[in-house]
Parts: structure tokens; C-alpha cells; sequence
């Protein structure tokens, strides 16, 4: 019989998506994106985290991270979706209640679930970072995918810093 225990109990790099609740698009001002990587940052030092890429999108968050032994995705999950949903309510209450009062404050901030795909090589890897970098274009928010400052394009092709640290990792 396989020993689980091994395979659970080793660093994963998984290609997650989360998306705004009913794709309502609370995530066009740059206040909430910038929530949005502050709690990444935080999770990032505290559950020893490494951010290899991401894309904020108007109504949905993709991340390519890498989580540590013993770390559970679930639990950064969790509390990455928890934290920046009061502190965006929050602020929209605050600072900008017309244009949350136009979406509805609604019951939820994000959808109930995440979509995690474990990645397991460097190719794999690079085809979704292609991805998640070419996702502004696609959505035709900017010509080029180094133009979307919510996006580790700009780390990795013009070496500008992005809000969180962005960390390769060996496959």
C-alpha cells in the first residue's frame, strides 16, 4: 500500500481561481486590488507562502502559489477570501458607497468556492503564467499584458515590482 503521507506532506504549487460573487465587477478600482494583494502579502508571511504569479481582474483573482509542507490550501483559501472580503465591504461603505450601492451589497463578496489545480512541472507552469498575463489582453483592458499593474506580468517582463514579492520555484 502507497504511504499518503509523503504526498501530502510535501510543497505544492497549485493554480488557483476565485471569482467576485455572481462575477458583479467590485474589482475595478484599484482600492480593492490593492486589498486584495495586501492580504496576499500577509498570508504570504504568515503561512510561508511564495507568490509566483497572479492577475486581478475585474471580477476574479488568478494565482499561481506555492504552498509549504504542512500548509493547508484550504486554510490560506479561507482566510485570503475572508479578509479581503470585510476589508473591501469596508471600504466600499466608506469610501465609494455609490458604486457598491449600484452592484448591490449583496450576501457574499466572493462565490462560495475556489478552483485549484496542482501544478507539477516548470512548463506547466509557464503556460498558465502565459495564461493569467495574457488574461487583461484578452479582455481587451490593455494592448499589452506589462500594461495591467495588477498582474506579475509587469515582474516578469519589465522587472517592476507588483505588490507582492514574486518567487520562482524549482519543479
Amino acid at each position: 500500500m502507497r504511504n499518503y503521507g509523503d504526498i501530502l506532506n510535501r510543497p505544492k504549487v497549485f493554480f488557483i481561481t476565485f471569482n467576485v460573487y455572481r462575477r458583479r465587477r467590485l474589482l475595478d478600482l484599484d482600492q480593492p486590488k490593492r486589498i486584495i494583494l495586501g492580504v496576499l502579502e500577509a498570508l504570504r508571511l504568515q503561512a510561508g507562502l511564495k507568490c509566483i504569479g497572479f492577475v486581478i481582474m475585474p471580477n476574479h483573482v488568478h494565482a499561481l502559489l506555492w504552498i509549504p509542507a504542512g500548509q493547508s490550501l484550504s486554510f490560506v483559501m479561507h482566510e485570503w477570501k475572508r479578509r479581503s472580503s470585510l476589508l473591501i465591504r469596508t471600504w466600499y461603505t466608506a469610501k465609494a458607497a455609490n458604486y457598491f450601492r449600484e452592484f448591490g451589497m449583496g450576501r457574499r463578496f466572493w462565490q462560495p468556492k475556489y478552483y485549484p489545480f496542482e501544478i507539477e512541472s516548470r512548463e506547466k507552469a509557464e503556460e498558465i503564467l502565459d495564461y493569467m498575463h495574457l488574461n487583461p489582453t484578452r479582455s481587451q483592458l490593455v494592448q499589452r499584458a506589462v500594461d495591467w499593474k495588477w498582474s506579475s506580468a509587469r515582474w516578469y517582463l519589465a522587472r517592476r515590482t507588483v505588490g507582492v514579492p514574486i518567487e520562482w520555484v524549482d519543479f
